[in-house]
C-alpha cells in the first residue's frame, strides 16, 4: 500500500521506477534526500535517485535489479531441470520430475509441429525461453510491496521484481533471437537469403528497392513485436497490481473490495503469464522456422 505521506502518483511512480546505475555528468545537480542540493565536479557512476537521474545517465545505465532477478530465476531454472536430469529414471516419475517431464514433452510437441527444419538447437532453446520468461512473469503475482519493502529496510530504495516488465530485458531477449534468425538466414540460404529481401514479392529487378523496403521493415518488425508483445503485457498487468494495492491505502472500506480485486486479477493473471511464456516461445519456433527455409 502507499507509504504514508506520498500521494497515489508518486507511489506508483516509486514502484515502476527501477534500482538503475550508471554516469552522472559533471555539472548535474541532484537533490538529496533531505533537500540539499548538490552539483558534481565530475562524472559520477553511482545508483539513481529517482527516474530524472536515470534519464540523465543515459543509455549505458544499467537495470540492476532487472538484471539480478532475470540472471537468478535463470539459474533457478537451470539448477531445478538439473536436478530433474540427474533424478529422471525409466520408472514413472513422481513430484517435480513428473512436473518437469510434462512441460519437456508439451514443447517438445510444439517444436515437433512448428518447426520444419533439422536442428538440435531449437527444443533446448525453446524450453529456456518457455520455462524462463514463465519464471520472470511468475515474479507478478508476489505482493508488489513485499519484497521492495523488505530491501528499503536494508537501504534499497527502488525495486522491480518482474524482469518482464523491463523493456530492456523483453527486447534483449528479442535481438537474441533475432541475431539468430540472421545467423541461421545466412547459414542456410547463403545468397538465396539476399535474393528472398531484393526479388519478394516482385520478381523484378525494377522493384528492387521497393522489395527490399518492405522485406527489411518486415524484418525489423519481427523483434519488435516479439519484444513489445511481453513488455506491454506484463507492463499492463503489473501496473493494475499497482492500482489495487494503492486502493488499501484509500481507507478501511476498500480493503474488502482491494482484497477481492487482487485475489481474483492473479487468479486471471495466471493465464496471462503462462499464455505470454508460450506465444514468446511459439513466435521464437516460428521465426526460426522460416529462417530455415530454403526455397
Amino acid at each position: 500500500m502507499a507509504a504514508e505521506g506520498q500521494t497515489v502518483s508518486e507511489y506508483i511512480i516509486h514502484h515502476l521506477t527501477n534500482l538503475t546505475y550508471g554516469k552522472l555528468p559533471a555539472g548535474f545537480e541532484r537533490i538529496g534526500s533531505d533537500g540539499h542540493s548538490e552539483v558534481l565536479t565530475a562524472d559520477t557512476w553511482t545508483f539513481a535517485h529517482g527516474g530524472a537521474e536515470a534519464a540523465a545517465m543515459g543509455f549505458m545505465a544499467i537495470h540492476v535489479d532487472s538484471m539480478i532477478w532475470s540472471i537468478g530465476l535463470g539459474l533457478v531454472f537451470c539448477f531445478l531441470f538439473r536436478r530433474v536430469a540427474v533424478k529422471a529414471s525409466s520408472g514413472v516419475p513422481s513430484g517435480f520430475v513428473n512436473i518437469a517431464e510434462m512441460v519437456v514433452e508439451f514443447v517438445d510437441s510444439n517444436v515437433k509441429d512448428t518447426f520444419h527444419g533439422r536442428n538440435p538447437l531449437i527444443a533446448p532453446l525453446a524450453l529456456t525461453i518457455f520455462v524462463w520468461v514463465f519464471l520472470m512473469n511468475l515474479m507478478d503475482l508476489i505482493p508488489v510491496d513485499l519484497i521492495p519493502w523488505l530491501l528499503m529496510l536494508a537501504g534499497v530504495e527502488y525495486q522491480k521484481i518482474v524482469p518482464s516488465t523491463d523493456v530492456n530485458i523483453t527486447m534483449g531477449m528479442a535481438v537474441g533471437v533475432f541475431v539468430l534468425m540472421i545467423y541461421y538466414s545466412i547459414k542456410i540460404k547463403g545468397m538465396g537469403f539476399v535474393k528472398e529481401l531484393t526479388m519478394n514479392p516482385f520478381n523484378h529487378p525494377l522493384f528492387i528497392p521497393v522489395n527490399l523496403f518492405m522485406e527489411v521493415v518486415g524484418l525489423l518488425a519481427k523483434p519488435f513485436s516479439l519484444g513489445l508483445r511481453l513488455f506491454g503485457n506484463m507492463y499492463a498487468g503489473e501496473m493494475i497490481f499497482i492500482l489495487i494495492a494503492a486502493l488499501y491505502g484509500a481507507g478501511v472500506m476498500w480493503m474488502l473490495p482491494a482484497g477481492l480485486l487482487q485475489l481474483g486479477w492473479s487468479i486471471f493473471h495466471i493465464l496471462v503469464i503462462t499464455l505470454q511464456a508460450f506465444i514468446f516461445m511459439v513466435l521464437t519456433v516460428v521465426y526460426l522456422s522460416m529462417a530455415h527455409e530454403d526455397h
